[in-house]
């Protein structure tokens, strides 16, 4: 195996749980996002030369991954009802306040919601979501603005100069 591919290896090892729940934020759907990392690993080894600065490796590997369930959605045209959704166990805390913070992001358009994923699940810097989702860095900025902006509107916080 080339250095690019133990490199992409690793990195997705290390990475498979968070990998999974951006693709599940997608689908909505434990076997399809499933599919859709499994995918993005067989896509992202086999095109292992195409990674040109190792460092870059995440913001590639989730830009594989947004297309796999972007492409997952157009052929599959399924929409996701929330009381479909099953419930992921959450520590007993706050319970309540995290329930409604995770249906209110489910609510956002898919734009939106892959950068709230991104930024605070799964903690990358906005020039990587950038990378990862081929926007420019401005219109990330833009839309984790907006993002929060209607979070906040729907979660019932003041949204100041409103």
């Amino acid at each position: 195996m080339g250095g690019e591919q133990t490199l992409i290896t690793d990195f997705i090892y290390e990475n498979q749980a968070a990998l999974y729940r951006l693709a599940f934020s997608y689908t909505r759907n434990r076997d399809a996002a499933l599919d859709i990392v499994q995918d993005t690993v067989v896509q992202a080894i086999s095109h292992a030369e195409a990674l040109r600065n190792r460092e870059a490796v995440k913001p590639w590997v989730y830009r594989i991954l947004i297309n796999e369930s972007l492409a997952y959605l157009r052929h599959n045209k399924k929409f996701v009802f929330l009381d479909e959704v099953p419930e992921c166990p959450t520590p007993q805390e706050d319970i309540g306040e995290k329930v409604d913070i995770y249906r209110a992001v489910e609510h956002l358009e898919p734009k939106l919601r892959t950068i709230v994923v991104l930024r605070y699940f799964e903690d990358m810097k906005l020039e990587d979501i950038a990378k990862a989702t081929g926007a420019n860095l401005n219109t990330v900025k833009a839309r984790l603005y907006r993002a929060l902006k209607k979070l906040r509107e729907e979660l019932g916080y003041e949204v100041p100069g409103t």
